[in-house]
C-alpha cells in the first residue's frame, strides 16, 4: 500500500459528514441530560467464516426466527441502562423484534424475575439502517460493579450477515423462537462471539463524574491468552483495579485481535485509523484511551496467514504518524491518549519473529517510551518482558503461544498502568 502521510490520516479518524436524515450515531447530549458512561463495550467486524483456531461463529447465517442471548461484564454500576446495537456491516435494514436485559444466573441462565423489556423510541422492536446504529431507551434497572448481565435479542425475520465481534472469552447463546424472559434451558446452541451488540450504557446521580477509559488495539486488548469464561483480560483486571480504588471510571474493550493501525483485513477489522472514530470518539463520556497497536503490522510478512490480506513491510515511521494521527483525534474530542508500548514476540511458537521486526518494534517502542507525544505510557513490553533477554517474555507470563499474556501476564500489564494517568 502507498505509503499514507500523518495529515491523511488524520483526516480517516476525525472527518466526518454531516449526520443524514435518521442518523442514529450518538448525539452530543444536553447539559440537562443524563450523563451516559460506556459500561461494556466491544468492536464490531465484517462477518467472517469460522476456523479451527477460532471456532464456529453465526455471523455469515445470520438468524431467523430464533433468539440471541449474549452474557457480558459490566466494569461498574448505575441506576439505569441502555444498550447499544450496530448494523455498521450490513447490507439491509435490520430488524429487531424485541429484546429484554436481565442479570446473569451463570451460562444461559436469567436471575428469575429480573428481566426487562427494552424499547426504542417507545416501541419494543426497531429497524437498523445498513452502516448505522442505535441506542435502546434507558431502562430501570440498577446494576453492580463487575456484575454479569444478559442482553437477549429477538430476530423474527431474516437478519442476514450479522455485524459482529469475532473473538471473545465470553459465550453467547441461541435457541428457535421466541424466549426472551426464558431461564435458559432452551439456548442449546452457543459461540464465543458478540451479535449487533456493541456497548451497554449506564447512568445514574451515584457517579456524576464518572468517564470511559476505552482500551483500543489489537489481541492483548481482546484478551487472547485468557481462558473462556474467566474474565482475566487484561482489561478485566484493570476494572478490577479501577473498582477496587473506588475511581469513578468505566472500562470498554475495543481490541480486535489481529488488528493493524495501517492496513485492513478481511479477518480482523478495518485498520485502526479507520475504526477510531466509531470504537472510541463516538461512545459517551470517553476521557482516556489506551492505544496497543502496531505488533501485526510489524508482523504480518511472516505470518502468510491470508486473514491478513495485504501484508506489506512497514517502517517505523509510518506506525509512528498513524499513532501520531490517534492522538491527534484524541486531543481533539478533550481525551486522554495512553500509549502502551507493543509486547515481546521473540518467543512466539508461530512465524512472526524476524530481526527485522525486532528492530521496528524496539524503534516503535522508543518512541512511545520517550517522545512526549503521548500524555502518559502504559509500557507493556517491559511489564512483561524477560530480564535475561528482553525480547522475549518473562517465564510464566504467556499464554503457550509464546506471545499472548497468561492470567499473570494480563495482571503484571494492569498493575503497570498509573491510574491517576486515567
Amino acid at each position: 500500500m502507498p505509503a499514507v502521510t500523518a495529515a491523511v490520516l488524520t483526516t480517516l479518524v476525525v472527518s466526518a459528514a454531516a449526520p443524514a436524515p435518521g442518523d442514529t450515531r450518538q448525539k452530543p447530549r444536553a447539559a440537562e441530560g443524563p450523563v451516559w458512561t460506556g459500561a461494556w463495550g466491544a468492536a464490531v467486524q465484517r462477518p467472517v467464516e469460522g476456523s479451527e483456531d477460532w471456532g464456529p461463529n453465526w455471523s455469515q447465517q445470520g438468524f431467523a426466527g430464533q433468539s440471541v442471548r449474549q452474557v457480558i461484564r459490566v466494569a461498574t454500576g448505575g441506576s439505569t441502562l441502555r444498550i447499544r446495537l450496530s448494523n455498521a456491516y450490513g447490507t439491509t435494514p435490520l430488524r429487531i423484534t424485541a429484546a429484554t436485559v436481565g442479570r446473569s444466573a451463570g451460562d444461559a441462565q436469567v436471575w428469575p424475575g429480573t428481566a426487562r423489556k427494552l424499547t426504542f423510541g417507545g416501541a419494543r422492536g426497531t429497524t437498523i439502517a445498513p452502516g448505522r446504529d442505535l441506542v435502546s431507551d434507558a431502562e430501570a434497572l440498577r446494576t453492580s460493579p463487575l456484575e454479569k448481565l444478559t442482553v437477549t435479542l429477538y430476530f423474527a425475520d431474516r437478519t442476514g450477515p450479522a455485524t459482529f465481534h469475532r473473538f471473545t472469552t465470553a459465550t453467547s447463546y441461541r435457541a428457535s423462537g421466541r424466549h426472551l424472559a426464558d431461564a435458559g434451558d432452551a439456548y442449546t446452541a452457543s459461540t464465543h462471539a458478540w451479535y449487533f451488540l456493541s456497548g451497554v450504557e449506564v447512568s445514574g446521580p451515584a457517579s456524576p463524574r464518572r468517564g470511559t477509559v476505552v482500551t483500543f488495539g489489537d489481541s492483548l486488548m481482546d484478551g487472547t491468552g485468557a481462558a473462556p469464561g474467566t474474565d482475566t483480560r487484561f482489561t478485566d483486571k484493570l476494572a478490577e483495579r479501577i473498582v477496587a480504588d473506588r475511581r469513578p471510571l468505566d472500562v470498554v474493550n475495543a481490541g480486535i485481535s489481529g488488528n493493524r493501525i495501517l492496513d485492513d483485513s478481511p479477518c480482523y477489522g478495518d485498520k485502526a485509523t479507520d475504526r477510531f472514530r466509531r470504537d472510541v470518539i463516538d461512545r459517551p463520556g470517553v476521557r482516556t484511551v489506551i492505544v496497543h497497536l502496531g505488533g501485526n503490522d510489524i508482523v504480518a510478512p511472516e505470518l502468510g496467514d491470508p486473514c491478513m490480506g495485504s501484508a506489506p513491510h512497514v517502517t517505523a515511521r509510518r506506525i509512528i504518524n498513524a499513532h501520531k494521527a490517534l492522538i491527534r483525534a484524541a486531543h481533539a474530542r478533550g481525551i486522554k491518549a495512553v500509549g502502551a508500548t507493543i509486547l515481546p514476540m521473540k518467543g512466539a511458537r508461530f512465524p512472526v519473529y524476524s530481526e527485522r521486526g525486532e528492530r521496528t518494534r524496539t524503534a516503535v517502542n522508543h518512541w512511545i517510551r520517550t517522545s512526549g507525544a503521548y500524555d502518559s505510557v502504559l509500557d507493556v513490553d517491559r511489564a512483561v518482558a524477560n530480564p535475561a533477554d528482553p525480547a522475549l517474555p518473562r517465564p510464566g507470563y504467556v499464554f503457550p503461544d509464546g506471545v499472548h499474556p497468561n492470567e499473570a501476564g494480563s495482571h503484571a500489564i494492569a498493575s503497570a498502568m498509573d491510574l491517576d494517568a486515567l
